[in-house]
């Protein structure tokens, strides 16, 4: 492993007692002196500021940027309206996901925001695919989030504008005497913002932010159990090369202009495999379960279909205990003809089966501002 990247904010971190741990390469912050159930229940009653700066930004130019970068993704990009931003998905040749990404249309450029483990395939794949528009990485800008249903009120002190925008929304707004790029999303399941800034002016936005009593720092530890209580996907644990978008249940993010019949359906890597599955199913799918008693099933523990089967029918991909929901919670893949909520199913938990059930998702209901 190389030295690790700190984030312009790592010094802040220090001052507010985070324990850092190695992640995709940088120096990450995983929980702060409060501890990861707290800043978990503290998110969700009022608003949690995350550091996500460790994750790439990307500027898209050129003519017909929108119809250019459609021919990546399987969503609609062209009629992604200025001021909008949609979550999209980079697909293989084999229709697996190479990354999932957030898109924003800034007007005269598209706006790009990739997962930090997946940064250098990414931008590969860009530059090798888009040679006709300049591929730009924002290297000097910070990006946090704030999350959680004081979310609002807390950045509206400093901006009142951001009480117009809605789900996600995108907009340059001034902050803290920073211009930053302001969007109402988020990966917690939580009303929310995310705010890309000038490195510059990070560290006087996020203690602005902090000095509201409202607002606690967290790490990385709640940001993993608030997305998994809200089922969002984890890249290279829910979703890889190996999985479709079908079987991970994301077809929702795949516009009916793109699907079977749709005025430019296809066109992009893998289409022909993805859109069949959209239409006529698939052998597996990403599910919630919900393992009986207290105890986690965490991701690898593979399922069966009972106590005495020889064979795993699938397995669990993420897993940890749910603070708001007070028990544990996981996901994972299973045969579609077990992916009906309530199947009774077992996890192998060292050398025991015990027993778990398919559960709905999202395990805490979602409340963004629509």
């Amino acid at each position: 492993m190389g030295e690790l990247q700190r984030t312009v904010l790592y010094d802040l971190h220090k001052e507010y007692g985070a324990k850092m741990v190695p992640f995709a390469g940088w120096d990450m912050p995983v929980q702060f002196a409060s501890g990861v159930m707290k800043e978990h229940l503290h998110t969700r009653a009022e608003a949690g500021l995350f550091d996500v700066s460790h994750m790439a930004q990307v500027i898209l130019r050129g003519d017909d940027a929108a119809r250019a970068l459609e021919a990546l993704v399987p969503v609609d990009v062209i009629g992604l309206k200025p001021g909008r931003q949609r979550y999209a998905m980079f697909t293989t040749p084999e229709g697996g996901l190479l990354d999932d990404l957030m898109i924003a249309n800034k007007g005269d450029h598209l706006f790009l925001v990739l997962n930090a483990a997946r940064r250098d395939v990414d931008l590969a794949h860009l530059h090798a695919n888009l040679s006709g528009l300049e591929v730009e990485e924002i290297t000097g800008r910070a990006l946090v989030a704030l999350q959680g249903p004081k979310a609002e009120a807390v950045l509206a002190a400093l901006n009142p504008a951001v009480r117009d925008m809605r789900f996600m929304d995108v907009a340059d707004l001034e902050l803290a005497g920073a211009t930053c790029w302001v969007s109402r999303s988020g990966y917690t399941g939580e009303d929310g913002f995310e705010i890309s800034v000038p490195n510059t002016m990070a560290p006087r936005l996020a203690r602005a932010l902090l000095d509201d009593p409202r607002v606690q720092p967290i790490g990385l530890g709640a940001r993993d159990s608030l997305r998994l209580e809200a089922g969002l996907c984890l890249y290279g644990s829910d979703i890889d090369e190996t999985t479709t978008p079908a079987e991970a249940d994301l077809g929702w993010a795949i516009q009916k202009v793109r699907r079977p019949g749709g005025a430019r359906e296809g066109g992009f890597p893998g289409a022909d495999r993805i859109l069949a599955e959209l239409t006529d199913g698939t052998e597996r799918r990403r599910v919630g379960l919900a393992p009986d008693g207290r105890a986690p099933m965490r991701a690898g523990t593979q399922l069966f279909a009972d106590e005495d089967g020889a064979e795993p029918i699938g397995s669990i991909t993420s897993g940890a205990f749910g603070p708001s929901i007070e028990r544990p919670m996981s996901m994972g893949y299973v045969p579609a003809g077990m992916a009906k909520p309530g199947t009774r199913l077992f996890g192998d938990v060292r050398g025991k089966r015990l027993p778990v059930s398919v559960a709905e998702l999202p395990f805490h209901p979602h409340t963004y501002k629509r």
